[in-house]
């Protein structure tokens, strides 16, 4: 399937900072370890303002619990980086971030049906996705996704469902980077190790994933992991 072409935009504080000269896999695969491998010091994931114990917010994901074969991939590459003392992803809470709607303290539940039913008619198709190993952040270990045509397509619908309500995303889509964490950073350290480790796990078989639906959830905070309550499943197309 054929989609709407996204420019993306460079972005100093987006991870890798320049886009891919392609949106396609191997591509984006390449191009993502190499952003990675240029990481000079990894900083704590959870030291980020704004975020608490106590914090809950709505957000537009994809997640994949009815996928053994991404749970497995997770699996295998969590103990191999086991030394190193990251965080890594429970089974059950893989996900790909889309974009945040709103804080609970400010949303009302009618405010979350409009939402729901704003961004129903616009969702795109259903597509399949790629999970490559195996890259990361300054703050994460997390597989490549690929294609992002697809992803940017339903970023791009969720915002605009959300401007008519006044609901601007943090990040626009042209500075949208899709990816799927499976382990979090949680003290400044130098990457090199980390790249070390993380290197012999790219000959791995990357995984495909079929996405049918986004996911409303309620997210918070709990152990140094990210849980949430989904709201309401979306399917697309």
């Amino acid at each position: 399937m054929s989609w709407p072409h996204v420019q993306l935009s460079a972005d100093p504080a987006a991870f890798p900072a320049h886009p891919p000269a392609d949106l396609s896999d191997p591509v984006i695969a390449a191009h993502d370890q190499a952003a990675f491998d240029a990481v000079e010091t990894m900083v704590d994931h959870w030291d980020r303002p704004g975020w608490t114990a106590q914090t809950r917010a709505y957000y537009w994901m994809l997640t994949f619990p009815g996928s053994p074969a991404l749970v497995d991939l997770a699996l295998r590459c969590q103990q191999h980086l086991a030394q190193l003392g990251l965080d890594p992803v429970p089974d059950d809470g893989l996900h790909i971030t889309l974009t945040r709607v709103g804080s609970v303290a400010t949303l009302p539940l009618s405010r979350l049906d409009d939402v729901i039913s704003a961004a129903a008619p616009l969702l795109p198709a259903a597509f399949r996705l790629r999970a490559v190993p195996l890259a990361g952040s300054r703050g994460a270990v997390r597989l490549t996704v690929a294609p992002w045509g697809p992803v940017l397509a339903l970023h791009a619908a969720l915002s605009e469902a959300m401007a008519p309500l006044g609901l601007a995303p943090r990040k626009p889509t042209a500075l949208f980077r899709p990816h799927l964490s499976l382990a979090y950073n949680n003290r400044p350290r130098p990457a090199a190790p980390v790249i070390e480790a993380v290197t012999p796990l790219r000959g791995l078989a990357p995984v495909d994933l079929d996405v049918q639906e986004a996911q409303l959830v309620e997210l918070r905070r709990e152990n140094r992991a990210y849980r949430w309550d989904i709201v309401k499943s979306l399917p697309l197309g």
